[in-house]
């Protein structure tokens, strides 16, 4: 299956870091708005257990919606979801975070596969990388500005 990585050193210390994950406001900031995601409901925060509904944009004016549970919460280390129902045939994102030197090193790494089979997959797997790694430095680049 396809996998993506996007790992950056967030210059605070992990508390704070997983703090800030842990927050109301996380997700509202961690969503950009060009991307067009919109979150319908959001219930139990990243603990195991916790459920996520978005409606995302598929092509154009095409939206689909998006079910996703927290399934494991360790703190202050990693919380994972995966989705439930939604544009993936797979999607388990795992958020990790380590005390380094200099702060916290974020990492997420996501497991993922498209509809269709391992050709269709071939070709998309290159699309859903571009799409997350302009997600994630927007992401990683937020958590450092609310984090300071």
């Amino acid at each position: 299956m396809p996998e993506f990585t996007a790992s950056s050193l967030i210059k605070a210390p992990i508390d704070r870091v997983w703090a800030f994950h842990e927050s109301p406001k996380a997700l509202s900031l961690l969503t950009p708005p060009a991307q067009g995601i919109r979150v319908l409901s959001h219930t139990g925060g990243i603990a195991a257990g916790a459920r996520l509904v978005i409606s995302v944009k598929l092509l154009g004016p095409i939206r689909v919606t998006w079910r996703a549970l927290h399934t494991l919460c360790t703190a202050p280390t990693l919380f994972v979801d995966e989705q439930e129902s939604g544009p993936f045939a797979y999607w388990r994102h795992e958020h990790r975070f380590s005390s380094v030197d200099g702060g916290t090193q974020l990492t997420d790494f996501i497991v993922f596969r498209v509809p269709g089979g391992p050709l269709i997959n071939w070709f998309a797997a290159p699309v859903v990388r571009f799409q997350l790694t302009a997600l994630f430095r927007f992401r990683h680049a937020t958590t450092q500005k609310c984090c300071e």
